[in-house]
């Protein structure tokens, strides 16, 4: 099972295993993870928590809660760090403690042409908001972390997202005046199986959460939906380049991008249709 793979990559970190905790959230699911979890109890100091599903960012807020150190350091059970991987964060954050630090994420699975995409996309991503000298702008969950304290002052994650809850992270963080940076020392094999009913599903509701996303940044008065022209031309220049192996993922792109979209219309027009019969039934 991922988990077991997840564990026995955090039991293998270079890192003083007295010096970190882990804390396993089993956010619903029917599987029971007591069995996978208690094969570490002696390599990890580790704590399972069992909650109703309430999607990524509750499990993430309720993880938190239990947490007792200065620092925070997130990864999914889909993902293998190394070795170094602790090292590297604390490094980081030993010398910037009030930034927030992402890792790089590296696909584990290179024989998945729809995983491959996937990794596309987020170095695509991770190339365009992360490169900028004025610090970097967005990181995705199963690689990051930060100090406690400004976690709390964020108010953690929002239980409302049931994806894009990182990127609201990282916006509402820089909205906060905090800087993010870089870390592509800190790696991370993300290990998601993926075909193309799951690929579409996947971005059918990143492109909701995204909508949400945009809504909510409205709300705080951060400005309203622009699309970003030059991601887009910097995502078909990146396309060309011979390591991703273009041909070949060009339609899974191309589907990528109608998934998106249409998950992005679904929210915009279910959310009117909500919000118009919240104001019949007044």
């Amino acid at each position: 099972m991922q988990l077991a793979e997840c564990l026995n990559s955090l039991a293998a970190l270079t890192y003083p295993h007295d010096r970190f905790a882990v804390i396993v959230v089993a956010d619903g699911g029917e599987m029971p993870l007591t069995a996978i979890v208690d094969r570490f109890a002696r390599e990890l100091d580790l704590t399972l928590i069992t909650q109703a599903r309430a999607g990524p960012a509750a499990a993430r807020n309720t993880g938190v809660a239990r947490a007792k150190g200065n620092f925070l350091a997130f990864t999914d059970d889909d993902c293998q760090p190394q070795p170094d991987w602790l090292q590297k964060l604390g490094a980081r954050l030993e010398a910037t403690p009030a930034r927030l630090i992402g890792g790089r994420t590296l696909n584990g699975l290179s024989d998945n042409p729809y995983s491959a995409a996937s990794q596309f996309i987020l170095d695509s991503v991770y190339s365009y908001y992360n490169s900028g000298a004025d610090g970097a702008r967005f990181f995705a969950s199963n690689n990051l972390a930060m100090p406690v304290e400004g976690f709390h002052t964020l108010g953690g994650f929002d239980p409302s997202f049931r994806t894009s809850e990182d990127r609201d992270l990282c916006d509402r963080w820089l909205q906060h005046g905090y800087r993010m940076t870089y870390a592509p020392e800190a790696i991370v094999y993300h290990s998601h199986q993926l075909t193309l009913r799951n690929f579409w599903r996947q971005h059918f509701n990143y492109g909701r959460g995204a909508f949400r996303f945009h809504q909510m940044r409205a709300r705080r008065g951060a400005g309203h939906l622009r699309p970003d022209l030059k991601f887009y031309m910097s995502l078909l220049h990146a396309s060309f380049l011979k390591e991703y192996r273009q041909i070949r993922l060009f339609p899974i792109l191309a589907l990528w991008q109608v998934a998106n979209i249409t998950g992005f219309l679904w929210e915009m027009t279910t959310g009117r249709k909500a919000s118009e019969r919240l104001l019949t039934a007044a």
